[in-house]
């Protein structure tokens, strides 16, 4: 199944066409997104049942994040040993985790407003919880996951290397949290634990990996973070960027006014981001 955010409300994407949730299921679902995480159990079986009505073509300027309305946003940092390397950094020995604020959060094709000159990119795979859970055993995370998406974890380096190691403001500008196209639940795709992913700018590939590569698999970060938070329907987890960031270049390298950010996992789709001055 894909999830989308279709000006707003939850709509079911299938060759290219929306079906709008709340209109097929007579308002039982819907019409938000969050409406559809909060009784995300009871979608999931219901929705094979949902009377399609006829789709109507997806409209890329129409769609948001997947989930507009998290409670809580994790970013995990140092997830994949190139990446730690590269950063000239060691290994962590459990989850590096930070918060990226909601309000960073834009849709696909959204344009990103540059608030500095030291804007990095970073592709990943995000994870939408579907069942709430506290202290979840890790054979048992992937039953608490309602689907997979596309992230970037844009990073201004500036802001977060100058807090204290804190970066969670650094990585929470307007716009920095572009997700989508739409949810894709994990019995869609052939391998859930091995998906390629990847990242250009200006169609040059500047990051390209594996998620059978992070360190913590989906399932362990679901299970290390549960046992500290209770985890919401609804809330993100960015599991971390593979190697080829702009600040573990030589020298490094940053994003510009005008270039196009695409992002892209296999078997879920891609994202495209113009980076755009900021307005004032």
């Amino acid at each position: 199944m894909k999830l989308a955010n279709v000006g707003g409300r939850a709509a079911l994407i299938s060759d290219g066409l929306a079906t709008d949730v709340a209109q097929a299921s007579g308002g039982r679902f819907g019409p938000g997104l969050r409406d559809v995480y909060d009784t995300w159990p009871e979608f999931r079986t219901a929705v094979r049942a949902l009377d399609p009505l006829g789709g109507t073509p997806v409209e890329p300027d129409c769609l948001g994040p997947p989930s507009p309305e998290p409670r809580q946003v994790f970013g995990i940092g140092l997830n994949y040993a190139e990446h730690a390397e590269e950063s000239n950094l060691e290994l962590p020995s459990m989850p590096a985790t930070f918060t990226k604020f909601p309000t960073c959060l834009a849709g696909p094709f959204a344009d990103v407003e540059l608030p500095a000159d030291t804007v990095d990119w970073e592709v990943e795979l995000v994870v939408v919880i579907g069942r709430p859970g506290r202290r979840v055993p890790e054979p048992e995370a992937w039953d608490h996951v309602a689907g997979l998406t596309v992230g970037q974890d844009l990073s201004e380096r500036t802001t977060q290397m100058a807090a204290g190691a804190q970066f969670s403001l650094g990585k929470s500008f307007r716009g920095f949290g572009p997700t989508g196209p739409w949810l894709v639940t994990p019995d869609e795709l052939a391998d859930r634990d091995d998906l390629e992913l990847g990242c250009s700018v200006d169609g040059e590939c500047v990051q390209r990996s594996r998620t059978s590569r992070l360190i913590f698999s989906v399932p362990r970060l679901v299970a290390e973070l549960s046992r500290v938070v209770d985890l919401c329907a609804g809330d993100l987890i960015f599991t971390g960027t593979p190697a080829g960031t702009g600040m573990g270049r030589v020298p490094p390298r940053f994003l510009r006014p005008g270039q196009v950010v695409e992002s892209w996992i296999e078997g879920i789709g891609t994202i495209r981001n113009r980076m755009v001055a900021p307005a004032d």
